[in-house]
């Protein structure tokens, strides 16, 4: 591992625009259990993917509000890992020496905005951000569990959670936004995603194609990870933090030969 650490962090020292998306791995590290994994208690019986549509919503408004805001006062409880902060550092170097960064996820908990990121492309919406089904208002709540199912606007209107539900179209401009930078960077980070998930996963096949320098940083194998540059098994968390204190140390040292 420690070859391939060296390979990708001297790759990552020499990109000039870096392009890194991440998924639900990096959360679980956080506390944050993945969305198969989410459901216990009382909503042990249920399939996450018969809570997560419209459809659901419509037939059962205060079940799917219950569910989505337990999950978001949880969230609330957990903090960015060394992984979210080694990404928020990484791209403060970057932007300090003018190269092109772009940080997208899949999570809907923001917690690469609480480690410190900035611009953000949320693939899949946010957990805090709730819109009005009548007059489309959105409102961050970070405040504590609803007093009532389901949540309502001023206007009288039903407020729904803002995540992409199954069947639903990913936001267009972040979307959009994920697939210039994929197209244009030449350092591609994949970290704590099962790439399963479409048209996210599509990104790292973009970037494939491209004929970019890519990295996958998972505990687990996916269906990329014998055609990636590299591809490490182990957590965000560990990982990460050791490829941009490599890369940013052999940077330090550069400069200070340059200045001799």
């Amino acid at each position: 591992m420690n070859d391939l650490l060296e390979q990708a962090s001297q790759r990552l020292l020499a990109a000039k625009a870096i392009a890194v998306l991440t998924g639900a791995g990096i959360s679980a590290e956080s506390g944050i259990p993945t969305f198969r994994d989410a459901m216990t208690g009382l909503w042990a019986k249920y399939n996450p993917a018969d809570l997560a549509t419209p459809e659901a919503f419509a037939r059962d408004p205060e079940r799917v509000s219950r569910w989505y805001d337990e999950r978001r006062c949880r969230v609330a409880q957990c903090r960015p890992n060394s992984g979210h902060l080694a990404l928020a550092h990484l791209q403060q170097v970057a932007l300090a020496q003018e190269k092109a960064f772009t940080l997208i996820t899949q999570n809907v908990d923001r917690l690469h905005q609480a480690a410190g990121s900035s611009d953000v492309v949320e693939l899949h919406g946010s957990l805090w951000v709730w819109r009005c089904l009548e007059c489309g208002n959105e409102v961050e709540e970070r405040g504590p569990a609803f007093a009532s199912y389901p949540h309502a606007c001023a206007c009288g209107g039903l407020r729904r959670p803002g995540v992409v539900w199954f069947g639903e179209l990913l936001p267009s401009r972040a979307f959009a936004t994920a697939e210039k930078a994929v197209a244009s960077c030449d350092f591609f980070m994949s970290v704590g995603t099962s790439a399963e998930v479409y048209p996210a996963a599509g990104l790292i096949e973009q970037a494939i194609q491209v004929e970019t320098d890519v990295l996958e940083i998972n505990p687990e194998a996916t269906a990329f990870s014998n055609r990636v540059s590299w591809s490490i098994r182990g957590k965000g968390g560990d990982v990460l933090p050791q490829i941009v204190g490599m890369a940013l140390l052999d940077d330090a040292s550069a400069s200070e030969t340059r200045q001799s």
